[in-house]
């Protein structure tokens, strides 16, 4: 399973990644929601986890902008 995860603070990031990654997901990790929206436009993943609070784009603002354009993915 593929899995987006978009959180600002690097150290948390990095534990979450790795947890998910021990567990047989692949995870690419972004750092501001600007980010996320791009890396949701080209990549193909299975769900996203979206920190609220980020730089540029918090994730309701970026669930709002996937919902909107009709991606339906699971996001948490």
């Amino acid at each position: 399973m593929r899995l987006l995860l978009a959180e600002d603070e690097k150290s948390l990031s990095k534990a979450i990644a790795t947890i998910l990654l021990k567990n047989n997901y692949s995870v690419d990790a972004v750092y501001d929601g600007e980010e996320a929206l791009s890396y949701l436009d080209m990549g193909n993943y299975d769900a996203a986890i979206l920190d609220i609070m980020m730089p540029k784009l918090d994730g309701i603002s970026v669930l709002k902008r996937i919902r909107g354009q009709g991606n339906s993915i699971p996001v948490l």
